[in-house]
């Protein structure tokens, strides 16, 4: 949207209000829109006889006249920006919206509302570093990692990057933002810089960035997210999941170190309960949890990445790792069901678990995740359950876990081969 309105600003002393010790009076702008008016203090004094009613500026020598007309070409400048940026996102701007813009209040805040204390507007860095702060509160308690906390680090790192490569400063403010930030952002991580990023690593930094400035929107930071309608979605990568063969292959064997069996089992406990990184690693006996009238033992937690619930029963070998982790002085000192490494290590450890076992495939928590969904889709259970365990808020999103096994075609072709072939192999005639 685009207003056609007029701003006109005029600077003017309050000569009733001069002060007798040294007959200067306070200075105002007026803002005028649509023949409304209001009123802005620039904190600054003049003495009529060095008002320039024409010019608008003081005309005395000294460098509190300067300082003063420095502080009008500065409040001309910055009504001119707010309200420029409120004809992009308003039909009809008011004298007090744009009051409010330049106090820092909320736009649409009434002029006799109870005005609560004065939040400064914070820059996309700053509220970056907010969100930062926050986030390692809850890694304090145990309900997010330390591994996720990082990836927030290095995210904000490279924002400052970006907006130092694009646009030559240090950060950015908030009403600066343009939906072009978001493909100019895209461009920098997949073309510009060293070691481009692949596509949907370049969108997950992006999404992330949508995620920040929500919030700055829910705290009224800004009016509306400049860079919500970027598409952050397609070019998602295909996680293949293992065969069960493959999973039975890795529990038999047999580890002779100690690290390398925990992240086994910490893996295999992935691959039965489908719980992500985050989430197994902030697992503890209160999460485990008696259901029904048989009394079975079910995992539950709300999922770190989308706060949904995720309800597992535990499967008989996910309940002897619990019972052989139990006295672990790790999971002791901590009240932890496994003990866990970093993410970093964690995956480390599993690629050199692959190698050993001769699997192919990568070995990491996601896949870990997906081989849980792989196992309890091919085993009969509905996507909707499997959907619930995982913690998902869509059943979409559930529908990209879903992978036929091989075993499962072979049996089903296999009746197909009985109903149109021979046992000779020769093509069974129509009747």
């Amino acid at each position: 949207m685009k207003s056609n309105q007029k701003l006109l600003l005029m600077f003017w002393l309050f000569r009733a209000k001069a002060t007798k010790k040294d007959g200067k009076a306070p200075l105002y702008v007026r803002i005028t829109i649509d023949g409304k008016d209001e009123e802005i203090s620039l904190s600054r004094k003049v003495h009529p006889d060095f008002w320039d009613t024409e010019k608008k500026k003081s005309t005395e020598n000294s460098s509190d006249a300067k300082l003063t007309n420095k502080k009008i070409l500065e409040v001309q400048v910055d009504l001119d920006r707010h309200f420029t940026v409120l004809q992009s996102q308003y039909e009809v701007i008011t004298p007090l919206m744009l009051k409010n813009a330049y106090n820092g209040l909320p736009v649409l805040m009434k002029k006799y509302e109870v005005k609560q204390p004065i939040v400064p507007i914070p820059t996309l860095l700053t509220a970056f570093d907010n969100f930062i702060v926050r986030f390692r509160k809850m890694v304090d308690k145990g309900i997010r990692s330390d591994e996720t906390l990082r990836h927030w680090k290095s995210r904000r790192t490279k924002i400052q990057a970006f907006i130092a490569f694009q646009y030559g400063i240090q950060d950015m403010e908030l009403a600066d933002i343009r939906y072009s930030f978001a493909e100019k952002l895209y461009d920098y991580f997949t073309f510009e810089i060293d070691k481009p990023l692949a596509e949907i690593t370049a969108k997950g930094h992006i999404k992330k960035t949508i995620q920040i400035l929500k919030g700055c929107v829910t705290n009224d930071f800004l009016q509306k997210n400049p860079i919500e309608s970027f598409v952050c979605s397609g070019g998602e990568k295909d996680v293949e999941p293992l065969e069960l063969e493959q999973v039975q292959r890795i529990i038999q064997k047999d580890f002779a170190i100690q690290r390398l069996t925990e992240v086994k089992d910490a893996f295999i406990f992935q691959c039965f309960t489908g719980f992500a990184y985050q989430d197994i690693y902030a697992l503890s006996k209160e999460n485990i949890v008696i259901v029904g009238n048989k009394g079975e033992r079910w995992l539950i937690k709300d999922r770190g990445k989308t706060e949904v619930s995720e309800r597992v029963p535990i499967l008989p070998i996910v309940e002897e790792l619990i019972q052989k982790y139990a006295a672990h002085p790790y999971c002791v000192k901590y009240n932890r069901l496994m003990p866990i490494n970093s993410n970093t290590k964690y995956n480390g450890y599993l690629k050199e678990i692959g190698d050993i076992c001769g699997i192919l495939l990568e070995l990491n928590t996601h896949r870990a995740r997906h081989t849980f969904a792989h196992i309890m889709l091919n085993s009969g259970v509905p996507l909707e359950d499997v959907s619930k365990m995982l913690g998902h808020k869509s059943i979409r999103t559930t529908q990209r876990y879903c992978r036929v096994s091989m075993k499962r075609i072979s049996e089903n072709v296999g009746k197909v081969r009985k109903i149109l072939f021979t046992q000779g192999g020769v093509l069974k005639k129509v009747s």
